[in-house]
């Protein structure tokens, strides 16, 4: 009893430097940090940190050995959260834990901590995703861009956007004056990829075309990444704006389909300087590769929403060259599939079923997601634990629906800062897989996203049961204890 007594005392005095980190904030900080072979080897056990959070620690326990280790992290010059010292062979978890808090006690009591994580292969410019150019006309800045500086409520996505950047590496030198600038929503979608894709437990290498290689043990496939953006001028500038059932079911079988039919075709058909397309390149060629789209065509104007948040059934019409209706019978829900020839609007007339186009056997499937936006860097900021102070984020939306006979998901709203509420980037990727793949993408690569295939006429579905179908954030300023929307 003595020595349990000595032991719990001990861990006290040590907890004056050191806490327990939730696994949220964690996971931001490190969201650059673990290589993809880590979580074959080892299962992490506890997460911990010094007070200030400049040291973070980790509890693993050894998956072939069956003893426990740890690692203590801390920024490089970079900003990036490494490995700077580990410790292995512990009998239990709190025997490494102790070792642990003891390292990082010494590093704060010493006032090394500066110090404590250069690693000597630090670039001399890491990555700023929120610093425009002394040179830049600030005219030129992005509206959204704008509202990550300089809206108080958006300090979580600021704050996400913080430990982002340092980890990205793109050979595109373009990427940070783009995100700023005109080119903010592509940008975007492009470091969700990145996010999702390091959340898949892949290590991300982020080219120039196409944009990004995924590698890990007995993986490697490569995506380029595009979106539905505005249209300025052609049949399609004319934007329906649908109202009733009717309506919108006419957008959704026409307009849309050339939107996404638009952005996919182009990069099917793009060639570089040497007639090569993106499969053919030396970085994937002989691989899985996929295209990721998202609907950016339409932002969110006043009540309206933005069009990414309903537009997805419209992609799955074009890439299979299908739709479906449905009708009860009884209590049973019969869905009916009918094939399409091709998808008007206008003047413009497309074939539909961009599968079974040309060289589309190339395209291993297609990646799409609704959450490519700021709400989603805010949500993820605000899990992690940095909400704004006086704000509060309300998100509403619909949940994968298990049920045979729903024909709509299950609706849900929560308050982001709710003790319990979780979020992960990849709940929300789908991914369209192409039944005349050259190189098939296996479902396993990407574990946690919601996958489609075409079989028997149908369209099949496997989501996990977290998986969400659209939502929208409501940011709320309290104003003498009144809430506002901003």
């Amino acid at each position: 009893m003595g020595e349990a007594k000595r032991r719990r005392g001990y861990r006290a005095a040590l907890m004056e430097t050191c806490k327990s980190l939730p696994l949220a904030r964690f996971n931001l900080y490190a969201l650059g940090t673990r290589r993809s072979m880590i979580a074959y080897i080892a299962e992490e056990h506890s997460h911990w940190a010094s007070h200030c959070e400049r040291l973070l620690g980790v509890i693993s326990l050894d998956r072939i050995d069956s003893d426990y280790s740890w690692m203590l992290l801390a920024r490089d010059q970079n900003g990036c959260f490494r490995c700077a010292n580990l410790g292995t062979g512990f009998p239990t978890a709190p025997r490494a834990e102790e070792a642990l808090l003891e390292e990082i006690d010494r590093v704060v009591r010493l006032g090394d901590i500066d110090t404590y994580g250069v690693q000597g292969d630090e670039t001399n410019a890491p990555l700023n995703l929120l610093n425009p150019a002394t040179d830049l006309d600030t005219d030129k800045l992005h509206p959204y861009f704008r509202l990550v500086l300089e809206e108080p409520g958006r300090a979580p996505a600021r704050k996400v956007f913080e430990e982002i950047g340092p980890w990205l590496a793109p050979q595109d030198p373009h990427l940070v004056s783009e995100f700023q600038t005109k080119g903010f929503d592509q940008r975007l979608w492009e470091i969700y990829l990145w996010a999702a894709f390091r959340e898949f437990n892949l290590d991300v290498e982020h080219l120039e075309a196409p944009d990004f290689r995924c590698r890990g043990p007995g993986i490697d496939f490569c995506v380029e990444a595009t979106t539905a953006a505005p249209s300025l001028s052609g049949a399609l500038a004319e934007h329906p704006m649908p109202k009733t059932i009717e309506e919108t079911a006419s957008f959704l079988d026409d307009y849309m389909p050339i939107k996404y039919g638009s952005a996919l075709y182009t990069k099917l058909t793009k060639t570089d300087a040497q007639d090569r397309h993106y499969w053919e390149r030396e970085d994937s060629s002989g691989k899985p590769f996929l295209l990721a789209i998202a609907d950016f065509h339409l932002p969110a104007q006043g009540k309206e929403l933005g069009s990414m948040t309903y537009t997805q059934s419209a992609l799955w019409q074009y890439l299979y060259g299908s739709r479906v209706y449905w009708e009860m019978e009884g209590d049973q829900l019969v869905i009916k599939p009918e094939e399409i020839g091709s998808h008007k609007f206008g003047e413009k007339e497309i074939p539909s079923g961009f599968f079974d186009q040309p060289n589309a056997e190339n395209i291993s499937a297609v990646i799409f997601s609704n959450a490519g936006t700021l709400a989603k860097f805010d949500r993820m900021g605000v899990a992690a634990g940095f909400g704004a102070e006086g704000y509060r984020y309300m998100r509403t939306g619909f949940r994968y629906n298990p049920d045979p006979n729903a024909f709509m998901g299950t609706p849900f709203s929560e308050e982001v800062t709710d003790q319990g509420y979780e979020e992960y980037w990849t709940q929300e990727v789908q991914v369209f897989h192409n039944p005349n793949a050259k190189h098939p993408l296996p479902f396993e690569w990407l574990l946690g996203a919601t996958h489609h295939y075409f079989e028997d006429g149908f369209m099949k579905s496997h989501a996990p049961l977290d998986s969400v179908l659209s939502s929208f954030t409501l940011i709320l300023k309290i104003i003498a204890n009144e809430k506002q929307a901003v």
